[in-house]
């Protein structure tokens, strides 16, 4: 049985960091990808960023782009999202998914069939 446990939320300050976990389990193939999205109240999914395990390749959403980062350490099963210059609009619930047949790399939500419980983040002004 996949599954997908989170770690790390909580509440910071604007411009502060959270490090958040993504520890997976149940994989029954060697090739994924790792993607965290998140959702605010009222506002629709939107797609974090995601990771490859096959060649690392990472792909990041325009708001988050050079702000955090996404790392996967293949050792621990757990992907890691770093993210740094938090901002107030960053509040959400962070969820992390596992995309198993990889067909499409790709930040649509459809294409991943395995979520984590969610992990609340939220940054005060």
């Amino acid at each position: 049985e996949v599954q997908l446990v989170e770690s790390g939320g909580g509440l910071v300050q604007t411009g502060g960091s959270l490090r958040l976990s993504c520890e997976g389990s149940g994989f029954t193939v060697d090739d994924y990808a790792i993607g965290w999205f998140r959702r605010a109240p009222g506002k629709e999914r939107e797609g974090v960023s995601c990771i490859s395990s096959s060649d690392g390749s990472t792909y990041y959403g325009d708001s988050v782009k050079g702000r955090f980062t996404i790392s996967l350490d293949n050792a621990k099963n757990t992907v890691y999202l770093q993210m740094t210059n938090l901002r107030p609009e960053d509040t959400a619930v962070y969820y992390c998914a596992a995309d198993l047949i990889m067909e499409v790399f790709s930040l649509d939500p459809d294409e991943y069939d395995y979520w984590g419980q969610g992990t609340q983040v939220t940054v005060s002004s």
